[in-house]
């Protein structure tokens, strides 16, 4: 919880974001600071955070809404291939949902990683490359396949640095 806010003049509170006095009817308080509503603001899509729900993140530096903090770091701000964390600077790997650290964005069978312009396959929580693929298929998938639907090959797009989302 915030510290009270008194009503006379050596109550007011300065805004972390800009500086200056909060002479608001209504201010915000997050990572122990207290914010104009317009100035709280995410790091990425600049939505005024207090206007979009309750919570925000923040992560190196970054103030961030849910939906740019679960873009940017997945669900856990870990990669989903080896569980470590991935720093807000370093460049990351996407699929369906997942976020990888560069190294960690490997076939699955031979190991090799998956750079952009790769065609890749997710099959079951699994990257596979495109020659890969018949190959896992053949040794031992294909039962686990036919509860789960394949879906399609996908292409790696690009690396996406998270320090330059603002």
């Amino acid at each position: 919880l915030p510290p009270p806010v008194g009503s006379g003049t050596m109550s007011w509170k300065r805004c972390a974001g800009c500086g200056g006095k909060i002479a608001d009817r209504f201010l915000l308080y997050a990572m122990d600071s207290y914010w104009h509503s317009r100035c709280l603001k995410c790091s990425c899509c600049q939505a005024q955070l207090g206007e979009i729900g309750t919570s925000c993140y923040t992560k190196s530096g970054m103030i961030l809404c849910r939906n740019d903090y679960i873009r940017l770091f997945g669900n856990s701000g870990a990669c989903s291939a080896c569980g470590q964390s991935i720093p807000a600077s370093e460049l990351v790997m996407r699929a369906q949902g997942n976020v990888y650290h560069l190294k960690c964005f490997t076939c699955s069978t031979c190991r090799n990683r998956l750079v952009p312009g790769d065609r890749f396959h997710y099959i079951n929580g699994s990257l596979f490359c495109e020659h890969d693929r018949p190959t896992a298929l053949i040794n031992g998938h294909l039962n686990s396949l036919q509860t789960n639907p394949l879906l399609p090959d996908q292409k790696v797009n690009a690396c996406f640095n998270v320090s330059e989302c603002k």
